[in-house]
């Protein structure tokens, strides 16, 4: 007499099957890595983009007339059913053929169009570059690390920190989610994080800094129009001289420099401090909702006082000083 074989135990006869295909053993023996190295004779300016779907990409400024590139290369077939080419397979042709194109003085470092090959595929890039490069590095995930180049820096990542050192011209960097860090910029210096933190030191241009989530603390070293938002943390921007727009939902607000153009600042939930340089000559137009608004200069009030806001001439009036907090005091130096 048979043994009836029911749905049940048909189940977790394949539950069973299924787990063995998947074992970490034999996920790890389909995971394979590799290296690889060139070189490249340039001469003058280089225009140079380096790519790379996830990994991380590292550029820094060596001597001039060649471009070294070394890479780490990483593959694995996670599916039960994947292309035909194998882990091993993708690597190995990685190895032999590096994504590496060059046209003159034009450089493409990780531009893969076969899909096959590029899929579940991790490339890192280590690349010195005669200064005078300008960069265009892109990653999907994985952060950046560029240094001491002199051209304009353009860095993205969908999902990874981006750091820039020395550099010599106009740095722009976005992140979805990471942290954006820039030690001296010639330039001017954009950023923008969907979540995390903005830092730059010694930005001798104009500034653009925005992130969804995350604290902004910029110093300003030469001029320029200056634009700071963060949608949750608190800003700091100190050396500033030029025009200023900066607002913060939740956190407080700290701002130091010379006024030369209009300077409008808000703050939903937080106090908002400014410090002037020299003896300042503005127009104020102060708003708290919930807080005191203190200054350290005499004013020439217009219009009729009220407790939640003050409006007035100081030295004589000038560009506009306009400050907004909804539940914070305003402090003026």
């Amino acid at each position: 007499m048979s043994t009836p074989f029911h749905p049940a135990s048909r189940s977790l006869a394949a539950a069973a099957l299924l787990a063995v295909l998947v074992s970490p053993s034999r996920a790890s023996a389909q995971e394979a890595t590799g290296t690889f190295e060139r070189t490249l004779t340039v001469s003058g300016p280089v225009d140079l983009e380096v790519l790379s779907g996830s990994g991380r990409i590292e550029v820094r400024a060596g001597q001039a007339g060649r471009i070294e590139v070394s890479g780490r290369v990483r593959a694995d077939n996670w599916r039960l059913f994947s292309g035909r080419l194998s882990a091993r397979e993708r690597v190995r042709r990685i190895e032999q053929k590096p994504p590496i194109e060059q046209l003159g003085n034009r450089v493409t470092i990780g531009r893969i169009d076969d899909e096959e090959l590029r899929d579940h595929l991790s490339i890192s890039y280590t690349v010195v570059v005669p200064p005078d490069v300008t960069l265009v590095s892109k990653t999907g995930s994985g952060s950046h690390l560029i240094e001491g180049v002199q051209g304009a820096v353009t860095a993205s990542s969908g999902s990874g920190s981006i750091h820039v050192r020395n550099a010599g011209s106009d740095v722009r960097a976005s992140t979805g989610s990471g942290s954006v860090i820039a030690d001296t910029v010639a330039g001017s210096f954009s950023a923008n994080s969907g979540s995390g933190s903005i830092d730059g030191t010694s930005v001798k241009g104009g500034i653009t800094v925005k992130t969804g989530s995350g604290t902004i603390v910029v110093s300003q070293a030469g001029g320029g129009p200056v634009e700071a938002s963060s949608g949750s943390g608190s800003i700091r921007l100190t050396g500033v001289r030029g025009g200023l727009r900066a607002s913060t939902s939740s956190g407080t607000l700290r701002v130091a420099g010379e006024q030369t153009s209009d300077w409008r600042l808000s703050s939903s939930s937080g106090s908002v401090t400014i410090e002037l340089a020299g003896r300042p000559a503005f127009a104020l137009d102060a708003h708290s909702n919930s807080g005191h608004i203190d200054t350290d200069y005499p004013i020439t009030v217009s219009g009729t006082l009220d407790r939640r806001g003050l409006r007035g001439s100081v030295n004589g009036g000038g560009p506009l000083l306009q400050v907004r907090t909804s539940s914070g005091g305003i402090r003026i130096r």
